[in-house]
This record gives structure tokens, sequence and C-alpha cells, in this order.
């Protein structure tokens, strides 16, 4: 039942036999993650070349070289100055971690790369590497970078530092049709723990339908062009899973969005994050301002079709769209008043073309904020090779797997029957990625994605009370037995109950 705890424990043995060098203790992540304000991925890349193991020994003697590693090749701001005279003491094959982005000197017809914690700018970087990372280009990715430094006093260099080698921190190579074979060693249950440990959260403190909505998180990560909307209370980790789990997302603060940097650049001609990235991400949504007057018009393009155009250009993007924010009022409240959408910018938060786009409403304020038992001391994936996964799983589609046991309402818009074929078929990659599911299991899933889809549609109808919005139901029959449900959306449900009392 949704209200009850399941208890899900799996043996670290079993863990490591079916994902041998794939699986880590989160609380090594914890450990470490307090010393180094590094994202997560890059600590378990670290952790799982060296602690990917369920023998205490093994951990703690891996953990002293991680820690050492960190210590040796992480940058702390404050000590930026220091390392680059490390650097030029050591003259050549001095390593360090950092983040790296860069962009074309396109009057001297070279490519320059900026490092975040290092704090340099203008270091020439080979055009072959470039080439190979093109996501150095578009909001930049961690690395472990190797420099030599010569400073040649006759002539005038651009700049004394090189970059002689660089390693992005990124699983070289995943298996993503043994992660399907070995699905069916697991029951639903340990496979859902699994997935929640992976991003750090222990799934035997919260309720059924609470793993659901944090699982709803993960949805953009393995499906392409997936518009998700989630407004809540601070504190519940609304934008943990693209900040700190995936290297293939982008978090973007509102007030720094351009049509520029997210869609094309005309000055550069260069493709923005939409086109390079897995997953932008907006957060804080009520910040979110653009200068440029057509630019919610080219999102709304690109949410609707995945496509866009501007300076004549035409390009695609697989990129999905989520937007996170904090809701200040209660949800009766905003209810009453105006809409869940109220939380956006002004324009936006009436746009009802804009927001029916969105194939995904989470209610954020289901969620209990994060508090210490929040999160696992037990094993799960390493973030990044679950990163990798979900980048091979965007290849697959689940959207038909309704059509073997149930068949939606005909009043459904074209733009809801897509929105819960997408849902389903993210949570099938989450849940079932082998395809390997009962008709319980697809009935939980489809009532979900309806429910999700239904938000949205019942704000629409509150911004817009004409008939535009009004004839869809969310009802869906069963083949075998012709039975028909309908799926409301609980806090209108229990907001129409209230009042009917008073």
């Amino acid at each position: 039942s949704q209200g009850t705890c399941v208890q899900a424990k799996i043996e670290p043995s079993k863990l490591m036999s079916c994902f041998e060098g794939c699986i880590v203790r989160k609380d090594l992540t914890k450990r470490i993650k307090e010393g180094a304000n590094v994202p997560i991925f890059v600590l378990e890349y670290l952790l799982g070349m060296y602690c990917s193991s369920d023998n205490e020994g093994e951990i703690e003697e891996g953990l002293e070289i991680v820690q050492n590693k960190l210590s040796q090749l992480y940058i702390r701001p404050d000590e930026a100055e220091l390392v680059k005279s490390k650097i030029r003491e050591a003259g050549d094959g001095y390593p360090v971690i950092d983040k790296v982005s860069v962009t074309l000197h396109f009057k001297k017809d070279i490519y320059v790369a900026s490092f975040l914690s290092l704090g340099l700018r203008d270091v020439p970087i080979e055009r072959d590497i470039v080439v190979e990372n093109q996501r150095l280009l578009s909001g930049g990715i961690w690395c472990i970078i190797t420099f030599d430094y010569s400073f040649i006093g006759e002539e005038k260099i651009l700049n004394p530092f090189k970059i002689t080698r660089l390693t992005p921190i990124q699983m070289p190579f995943v298996d993503a049709l043994d992660y399907v074979d070995q699905r069916s060693n697991f029951t639903k249950d340990e496979w859902v723990a699994l997935m929640l440990r992976s991003t750090g959260i222990e799934p035997n403190s919260i309720d059924m339908r609470t793993r659901m909505l944090l699982l709803a998180r993960m949805m953009a990560l393995v499906e392409n062009n997936i518009n998700i909307c989630e407004l809540g209370p601070r504190s519940t980790g609304k934008s943990h899973v693209f900040k700190e789990i995936s290297p293939s997302s982008i978090l973007v603060s509102g007030g720094q969005a351009t049509v520029a940097s997210l869609f094309y650049n005309l000055s550069t001609r260069t493709p923005g994050l939409v086109c390079n990235w897995d997953v932008v991400a907006f957060d804080e949504v009520a910040e979110i301002k653009f200068k440029d007057k057509d630019a919610i018009t080219i999102m709304k393009d690109y949410m609707a079709s995945g496509s866009f155009s501007r300076g004549g250009e035409h390009l695609e993007g697989k990129a999905s769209m989520v937007f996170v924010g904090n809701i200040n009022e209660s949800v009766d409240t905003l209810l009453l008043q105006a809409s869940l959408f109220k939380p956006f910018p002004i324009g936006m938060n009436e746009d009802t073309a804009f927001l029916d786009r969105f194939h995904c409403y989470i209610p954020g304020w289901e969620i209990e904020p994060f508090s210490p038992k929040t999160f696992t001391d037990d094993y799960g994936f390493i973030c990044d090779y679950l990163a990798e996964i979900a980048r091979e799983l965007r290849k697959l589609s689940f959207t038909t797997v309704i059509d073997r046991y149930f068949r939606l309402d005909d009043s459904l818009k074209q733009r809801d029957v897509t929105a819960i074929r997408k849902m389903v078929s993210a949570l099938m990659k989450l849940i079932y990625p082998d395809g390997e599911v009962d008709k319980e299991g697809v009935r939980e899933i489809l009532e979900f994605a309806m429910e999700m889809r239904s938000r949205v549609k019942e704000q629409l109808k509150r911004i817009q009370p004409d008939d535009e919005f009004k004839g869809s139901r969310f009802i869906y029959y069963d083949i075998d037995t012709g039975e028909s449900k309908e799926i409301l959306v609980p806090e209108c449900v229990e907001l129409a109950i209230k009042q009917g009392m008073d």
C-alpha cells in the first residue's frame, strides 16, 4: 500500500557479484563529501576505483588512497595560488582535479580553457582534446588535468600553463545489456530501493508513495525531451539529482538563462545547452528572467517538439527540461487564489501554452524536508555508472507497454496521451528496464503517470476557465474486463471535500 514502508535489504555480496566494480557504500561518499566541495559523481568515480568492495580492510585502505588523491589533486579555491606555484615549480606532469570549460578564441583561432577552482583563464588547449569532449564547450566538465609549465621570456606566448592530458571524470565503458539482464535477480521493491540508494536516499525511511515521487525526479535522466516541474518546500532535495548525481545534467540558476546559452549563440554560431546536455534543470523558477523577447517562444517550440529555429538555423536537442522551485504558501491557498504554477515569474505563470507543455508536475510538498535519516549508509550504484546507464537507457522506448492491458479514454488530448506515454516509458526504464512487467506493475505506473499529467491539466483549467482544457477526463479502461477507472488529483479532491464541508 502507498502509506507503508516496505523494508528492502539487499546483501552486499549479491550486488557485488551482479555489478562488479560498479557498487559503492554510500556512507563513504558522505564521509569524504564533508571535506571536499566536489560533486558526488567525482568522489564516487574515485571510490569506485579503490573502494568497490564489501571487505572492511580493503575499504579502509581504498578510502586512504582516495583521501590522499583528493588532498593531492583537488584544489580548494583558497589554495589556487599555492597550486599554481606548485605547477610552476614542477615544470611538467602536475595533475589536478578541476572543472574545465573551453571557448574558441576566434581572433587567434585557438581553443582556450578556464578552470573553476584554479581561477586560470585563457590556457591553450589542443583542438583534438576539444573535439573528443564537446561538453567542454557548453557548461564545462570535471576532469583530471595534467599541466606542464614553460615560460619563455623573449617570446610573447599566450600562457605558460599547458594542458598535456585531460581525462573526463566518467566511467570509460558501461555494459547496458548486462545491466538490463541483471534486473531479473531482484524483486521490484529491491530494485526501487537500489535506485534510490544510488542517489543517496534511504528508502526504508519513506513510504511507497514518496519512493515513487523521488524516482520520478530521475525520469529526466532516462527519457529524452520530457518536461518536468516540481515545486515544494525548501530542503527536499529538488535539485540534488541534477547537481550532484549525473555529469550529464546541468543546473542553471534562473537568473542566468539566455537564449544564446540555452539554444544557439548567433555570434559564435555554437549550439547551446539543450543540444549538448541530457538534462537542463532550472533552479529557483521564481528567478527566471529572459532579456530576449523571443525566449519563451523558442522555449515553447523546443518543449513541444525537441527542435527550434534561430538565425536561419533549425536545430534539434534531446535535453529534458526540468523546472524546480519553492512554494512559500500552503497548497490550499495556491489552489484557492491562483494555481500551483503561481511561483513561476509573472507572465510565465499564466501562459497556458507554455504550461501545457509540461508532461509532469511532481507534488514536491508531499516530500518531507531531508534530515540525517533520509540519507543511506547502504550500498548503491556508483553515481557515474548510474548516469552512464541512464544515457544508454535514453535509446530505449517503452511508450506502448500500456497497450498490452489498458486503453486511455478518447477525451484525452494528444498532448495528454504523449505526456502519459513518456512518463510510463521513463518509469519502466527506472523500475523494469528489461521490460518484464505484469499487469499490476503497468497499472501502478500508468495511474501514477496519469495523476502527474492530470495535475498540470487541473491548473490550466484554473488559469483559463473556458472550455479549452475542460473536456479531458483522465480515465483508463482494462482491455480484458472493460472496467474503467478515473484518476483524480489528491489535493484537488481534498480541497473540494473541505469546501463541501464549509
